[in-house]
């Protein structure tokens, strides 16, 4: 089938179609749900290397399981992010809680960036994030990552994390609250009291 159809199929054709041999559906499909499941593991894990890992056997279980897909029963995005939810779980419990990233891990900047300051700042704001996100209990964790980093539904977090509605709300609500007390003393040295006398 030609790319520019295939571009315009749901996740749950593209599965189809890679289930029936078809590997321009797989590499398509990958390359709209990977980036996302990979984000969602990093921010669950804080570390890249074994988010890539996490990633890569979620999408190995998507491909083994596209024989059986029953198309319209649920959405194939909803099931990879349970799927990553479910392994980054077993991850940290074998591995215990580990530190955020180190300076030594920090991305290359590319050409065109924001500067040098700029760019330490946000860096600073993310591991500031992580190393919250990595205090709060596992389930408000993976329920704030899922809603407000992700930018997922209510019910897709429900159905993702095996929830109701309600539970998603309250979970979510209380990281909210808790992440707000991690880093409420911190403003001035993440920069934000500047951006506010700026009027940013």
């Amino acid at each position: 089938m030609p790319r520019d159809t295939l571009d315009d199929l749901s996740d749950d054709t593209l599965l189809v179609l890679y289930a029936n041999g078809d590997p321009e559906a797989a590499r398509l499909l990958t390359a709209r749900l990977g980036p996302r499941a990979l984000g969602y593991a990093t921010r669950l894990l804080t570390d890249r290397a074994e988010a890539e890992d996490v990633t890569q056997e979620a999408m190995l279980r998507l491909w083994k399981i596209a024989p059986e897909w029953r198309a319209g029963e649920a959405q194939v995005s909803t099931w990879l992010y349970r799927v990553v939810t479910n392994l980054c779980t077993d991850l940290r419990r074998a591995r215990g809680r580990r530190p955020g990233v180190g300076l030594d891990d920090a991305p290359e900047v590319a050409a065109g960036a924001p500067s040098a300051v700029a760019s330490m700042i946000e860096a600073d704001r993310m591991a500031a994030l992580n190393a919250a996100l990595d205090l709060l209990p596992e389930r408000q964790r993976q329920a704030v990552v899922l809603r407000h980093i992700e930018g997922l539904s209510n019910p897709e977090i429900a159905q993702i994390m095996g929830l109701g509605v309600e539970a998603v709300e309250s979970l979510t609500a209380r990281g909210k609250r808790a992440l707000t007390a991690l880093l409420s003393g911190r403003k001035a040295e993440l920069g934000y009291e500047d951006e506010e006398e700026a009027g940013v």
